[in-house]
């Protein structure tokens, strides 16, 4: 009786174990869009239909290059009657084969979908890098052979039982085979298309002279992506456990690594440039998760810190690194996310795997140096990786070079700037109802290259219906004109109310003061003077003292802080009242005014 309670207790143990695989499956499938978002509020309005659709179609290029070639290059297959593992030709590449047509009951359901997600979102990296001036048909092409040719092979290597599985390489959740091949990709294609028009100013021999920082549109998109990418990484890295300890220790270094990592770019940013960087923080959540995806389930706590403290801290060096030092523009900080994290990540198993963690019995790999297992594990980390990034080089250069050759990579000057949501998908914006602005930079680049563009909204053109007429016996009158924030109107007009101004004129206005916008730091970079929102209230008074309008100005919107706005006088005399439109102009006419 107890060996049938034992077996059934077994079975269902499976089962469950089989359904959190699947369940892993789909958080890491959600992962995408955090990709999307993260990608679409780091760049600017004006491409964000582009990206979401380059997004989109990374998952659905990749599941068809996969069910047709991918799989079968990366997948050992076992024999459903002999029980006999093929890994492949040579242990370097799958079989290539349609056992998912021809094979389909008997097939390997929950193993094909399983690493169906993970090899999306290798092509999903190269979209950031590469963001704003990509050919959408390039993307297509290189995404559709990355996901069924440069991924699924060397990925072979590791998990399909190839060489480096065979050797004792240990990549437990994909720093190596997928976020640096991934960044890998990313370096060489932003290398090859360029950066952004106006994001380097170059002298006259093309050396660069000075950074421009592109604020991303959107934070509030870019860090709810950055939490949808943290709930997916625990499906990402724990996916494949099998057993609740092995489980639980991988979700403790999976919220230790990028929370310490986190914690580390903000205090590093607060003091190198006065203030926590937003964006900076956003991408150090996103290092630390890359660079404990290898070694989640051979480390503990003390080693996931650590490893989250250097991941903190490399990131805000690959982005000084690609700006100011390699000048390759990338504009969500991909390559040092996940190419630079990718690779610590990979060498961080051979310093920190413990025989503590309870997946090391599993990984059946050697200790860290850090751990007294000597070089052993680590000089097989270094082997595999470097193994990997030369199949990485150069294969994703010939494809590059391939395509930047016939179809070329780039779009052309005018799609660039007006935006590729417009000249790539036929949309005015992503956001409809909503007017796309221009930088400074953006109008500048479109002046040289003849492309109108502009910011004006349509004017309508009415005719002139307004007549002076001249009271020298009138009071003296003042306009008193105030800028602040829009927030602040409110508070204003009460403040007016309580004086006895009724009358006043509102217009939205965009500026800066002495402090060009009060602009610090984005991303490291010294952001240029930015123009703000603010309201201008025109007020004209006589009664009302123009003394009086100025404390309760100053009472209701000083705060102290730089931007409180500004308030001008003009004395204008004995002024001429003004009566405008086809009221005005009646009132004339019949003699009433």
């Amino acid at each position: 009786m107890d060996e049938v309670v034992k077996s059934a207790l077994d079975v269902v143990s499976k089962d469950i174990w089989s359904v959190w695989f699947l369940a892993g499956a789909a958080l890491v499938f959600w992962m995408q869009a955090g990709f999307a978002m993260v990608e679409t509020g780091f760049t600017r309005a004006k491409n964000s239909g582009n990206i979401i659709m380059k997004n989109l179609m990374d998952f659905c290029i990749g599941t068809v290059m996969w069910f047709l070639i991918g799989a079968s290059f990366m997948l050992s297959y076992t024999d459903p009657v002999t029980g006999e593992v093929s890994r492949g030709i040579w242990s370097f590449i799958g079989k290539p084969g349609f056992k998912v047509f021809s094979e389909y009951a008997t097939f390997d359901f929950s193993g094909f979908v399983f690493n169906l997600v993970f090899c999306a979102t290798t092509a999903t990296i190269v979209s950031g890098a590469m963001a704003e001036r990509t050919k959408f048909s390039s993307y297509c092409l290189y995404s559709a052979i990355i996901s069924g040719i440069i991924y699924p092979i060397e990925a072979h290597w590791v998990w399909g039982g190839g060489f480096l599985a065979q050797w004792g390489f240990h990549d437990y959740a994909g720093s190596n085979c997928i976020h640096m091949v991934g960044g890998i990709c990313a370096l060489i294609g932003a290398k090859m298309v360029g950066p952004r028009l106006g994001k380097f100013s170059f002298d006259k021999n093309k050396k660069v002279t000075k950074v421009h920082a592109f604020p991303g549109h959107n934070l509030t998109i870019g860090a709810l992506g950055v939490f949808i990418l943290w709930l997916g990484w625990y499906g990402f890295n724990g996916a494949a456990a099998t057993d609740v300890p092995t489980l639980g220790s991988i979700f403790l270094t999976t919220t230790v690594a990028p929370a310490v990592a986190t914690v580390t770019a903000m205090i590093f940013t607060w003091l190198k440039y006065g203030k926590p960087d937003v964006s900076m923080c956003l991408n150090a959540s996103l290092a630390g998760l890359v660079a404990i995806t290898a070694p989640c389930d051979v480390t503990d706590c003390a080693g996931a810190a650590i490893i989250g403290l250097v991941a903190g801290l490399l990131i805000i060096f690959g982005i000084w690194l690609l700006d100011f030092k390699l000048h390759i523009d990338d504009p969500v900080g991909a390559v040092g996310v996940h190419m630079m994290n990718g690779i610590w990540g990979t060498i961080a198993t051979g310093l920190f795997a413990t025989s503590t963690a309870p997946g090391f019995a599993i990984a059946g790999i050697n200790e860290g140096l850090f751990y007294g297992g000597g070089f052993v594990q680590l000089g097989k980390q270094f082997g595999g990786m470097f193994i990997t990034i030369a199949w990485t080089v150069v294969t994703i250069s010939i494809v590059f070079l391939l395509i930047k050759k016939t179809i070329g990579l780039r779009v052309s000057v005018e799609e660039e700037i007006i935006g590729l949501d417009k000249l790539e998908h036929g949309l005015d914006s992503s956001y409809a109802g909503f007017n796309i602005s221009y930088s400074d930079e953006e109008i500048e680049e479109a002046h040289e290259a003849g492309v109108e563009i502009g910011n004006a909204v349509p004017v309508t053109v009415v005719p002139d219906l307004t007549e002076k007429i001249i009271d020298t016996d009138s009071p003296v009158y003042s306009k008193v004109t105030i800028i602040t924030r829009q927030n602040k109107f409110d508070a204003l007009k009460v403040a007016m109310n309580k004086i006895g101004v009724t009358g006043m004129t509102v217009s939205n206005v965009m500026g800066c003061g002495v402090q060009k916008g009060a602009s610090e730091y984005y991303r490291g970079i010294p952001v240029d003077i930015k123009l703000l929102p603010k309201i201008k209230v025109e007020i004209v008074v006589s009664k009302v003292p123009v003394r009086t309008v100025i404390d309760a100005a100053k009472k209701a919107l000083y705060t102290g802080h730089i931007g409180d706005g500004k308030i001008f006088v003009y004395n204008v005399g004995n002024v001429v009242k003004i009566r405008t439109g086809e009221e005005g102009f009646a009132a004339l006419q019949n003699g009433t005014d």
